[in-house]
């Protein structure tokens, strides 16, 4: 596969950089995971105008036949683009192509954060154990500042989707359940129970109306041993909404990781504490704990359309099938544990 994308993607990126030469792709290789994007790295070296020799490592996030989730590539371009260069540490954005005749699928191309870690498997061992209380106090104060951030500043209204205040919860829902409704390959008792108590007891109106990750968690940032965070990855699913959403993600009882704390790293007042003196922003309980059973939901319908990619034929990669195996009675019992059923 790498050895016919090569040269497509040199071909590609020369038509972009009409002042370079010799310009050629090497040592491209699939990274694990990426179950919305196929995600590899590479090397890009070229000459530039006055003739002298230029390289770069580079990502490359593609577009799968079929994917876990359905999302927007410009919108994920757009978010990063918007970040870049704040206190929100991003990779920067290069190229997005949106039609399918360079590499067969859409795709972007970004640079390469290197040397850092995203695995949560790693943190439980050394050299990593001792960087919990930093990498928490950095987690959550990163996302702080994207709660804070203003979307029309940044210009993400323009890709965004609008949504009013009292609208953001019933919004989310509703995809969520529809995804569920199309996807599910048998029947999800808990989950639904809980979609009933949702929509029974809906939550306040979003304090603002800000731009929401909606995939932050331990393992799609980029840390290293002292618990400083390189980069945060995996905006595929960002969107304007209450940024409650992305603190209740954050605390998932299945980003624990079989730990009793927050994302596997501190108790959950503490991370509250920290995003709110980031963000300016309160976590009430009672609002936190709606967005926290939520994303539970969410988080099932994700396995569950994971599973349907699977089972209809679109995706066979293993990425696509470990999910669903590995997840959806963690995430039953999660939303148990959320409703204090379990």
């Amino acid at each position: 596969m790498s050895s016919t994308l090569e040269p497509r993607l040199a071909a590609y990126i020369a038509g972009r950089m009409p002042e370079a030469s010799e310009v050629a792709v090497d040592s491209l290789g699939r990274i694990s995971g990426g179950a919305s994007r196929e995600t590899y790295r590479f090397r890009l070296t070229w000459r530039d105008a006055a003739g002298t020799p230029r390289e770069r490592k580079l990502i490359l996030r593609r577009d799968p036949p079929a994917s876990l989730i359905d999302t927007e590539r410009r919108i994920e371009f757009e978010a990063y683009r918007a970040f870049h260069g704040s206190a929100v540490p991003v990779p920067e954005m290069l190229w997005l192509e949106e039609a399918d005749a360079a590499l067969d699928h859409p795709f972007f191309v970004a640079e390469e954060i290197a040397g850092h870690q995203a695995s949560p498997g790693l943190l439980w061992a050394e050299p990593y154990a001792g960087c919990h209380q930093h990498l928490a106090e950095r987690k959550w104060t990163i996302l702080g500042e994207i709660a804070k951030a203003d979307p029309l500043a940044l210009g993400l209204d323009k890709v965004m989707e609008p949504v009013t205040a009292d609208a953001c919860w019933k919004r989310e829902l509703v995809y969520w359940e529809g995804v569920l409704d199309e996807d599910e390959a048998e029947p999800l008792p808990i989950i639904r129970a809980a979609i009933r108590w949702l929509r029974a007891n809906p939550p306040p109106p979003a304090q603002k109306v800000g731009v929401v990750h909606g995939d932050y968690r331990t393992g799609n940032f980029l840390f290293d041993t002292k618990g400083e965070i390189h980069g945060v990855l995996d905006w595929e699913m960002a969107h304007l909404g209450d940024p409650l959403e992305d603190l209740g993600w954050s605390f998932n009882p299945v980003w624990s990781f079989g730990r009793v704390l927050a994302g596997g790293l501190i108790p959950q007042d503490e991370a509250v504490a920290i995003w709110e003196r980031s963000s300016g922003l309160k976590a009430d309980p009672a609002a936190l704990q709606w967005w926290t059973l939520f994303n539970c939901v969410k988080g099932q319908a994700i396995w569950v359309s994971s599973a349907r990619a699977w089972i209809d034929g679109g995706n066979r990669e293993p990425i696509m099938a470990y999910p669903p195996w590995a997840l959806q009675n963690a995430q039953d019992r999660a939303a148990l544990k959320v409703m204090g059923r379990l």
